[in-house]
């Protein structure tokens, strides 16, 4: 009997911090290899950690490790494990498309930052072996029956809601099923996405929502994608709308897109306001 292929939803250790979100994936091939997605903030360090020594033992090895954007709450579990425990863990390849310091600092300068401590780290990287991809639309990597194309990366031309629309898109197929993922992509890069690549590759069993399911994507992109499943990398304040005051008083937008996914007519939803989860594809859909 095949074994299948098990996304592992990690859940967010970062409660000390109000109004804090992040987004953190494990994907575990049949034969025991390991893809990373992003990783979340630094106070989920220590978590994710440790998940992983449970997963693969000691020192363990992710083949590859997908980083969708520079926000710290998508990028500081990697920063922060090369400088706490780099002796503990390796990674075969690190695949990313961060705009330049520059556009960043034009435009979002308050994030900047995040794409100069991947400078720094990239010799620490290389000098243990890491192969850094700064990948391209078109690209294709595959490991053990699981593939992932890149649908789209940053543009320059795009410099509204600069950092979240720098995010790659890339679709990820497995055990004759498909996920496609966002990061934080916005309004902007959505309706780029739309415009840019084949409606067949953006067609998807999974979607992870884009911008943990507020003010991300149109509704038009999730028309396009068509899921039958969502990933939502989100708290349950975020979940909820609720900055103090109730269910839905505040101005983020999950509210309405959960209403989305209603009019979608979507019943399947992973949402890590609930904890870690792990999915196994092929998944059953009731």
């Amino acid at each position: 009997m095949n074994e299948p292929v098990c996304i592992h939803f990690l859940a967010q250790k970062s409660d000390s911090r109000p109004r804090t979100q992040m987004m953190s994936f494990l994907i575990v091939t049949p034969g025991g290899r390991v893809i990373a997605v992003d990783g979340g903030n630094k106070q989920d360090t220590e978590y994710f950690h440790g998940y992983i020594e449970a997963l693969l033992g000691p020192k363990p090895h992710i083949d590859l490790w997908f980083l969708t954007h520079p926000h710290s709450d998508h990028t500081d579990v990697l920063y922060e494990m090369l400088r706490r425990f780099p002796d503990d863990f390796t990674v075969g390849k690190l695949i990313h498309h961060f705009p330049p310091f520059d556009f960043l600092d034009a435009w979002e300068k308050s994030e900047a930052y995040t794409v100069s401590e991947l400078e720094e780290l990239i010799p620490v990287l290389e000098e243990r072996g890491t192969e850094i991809v700064r990948a391209e639309a078109g690209n294709v990597f595959a490991l053990d029956g699981v593939t992932f194309e890149i649908l789209r990366t940053w543009d320059p031309s795009i410099t509204a809601n600069a950092d979240n629309n720098s995010s790659m898109v890339f679709r990820m197929e497995a055990a004759g099923q498909s996920v496609l993922f966002t990061g934080d992509l916005g309004v902007e890069g959505g309706n780029q996405t739309l415009e840019t690549v084949p409606a067949e590759k953006l067609r998807a069993d999974f979607v992870q929502m884009a911008h943990h399911g507020q003010n991300g994507v149109g509704r038009n992109f999730y028309d396009a994608v068509s899921p039958k499943g969502c990933f939502w990398s989100t708290p349950v304040w975020l979940w909820n709308n609720d900055a103090g005051k109730g269910y839905n008083t505040h101005s983020w937008k999950t509210v309405e897109v959960r209403g989305w996914m209603e009019e979608l007519g979507v019943k399947t939803h992973f949402i890590n306001k609930d904890g870690t989860c792990v999915v196994a594809l092929p998944y059953r859909f009731d």
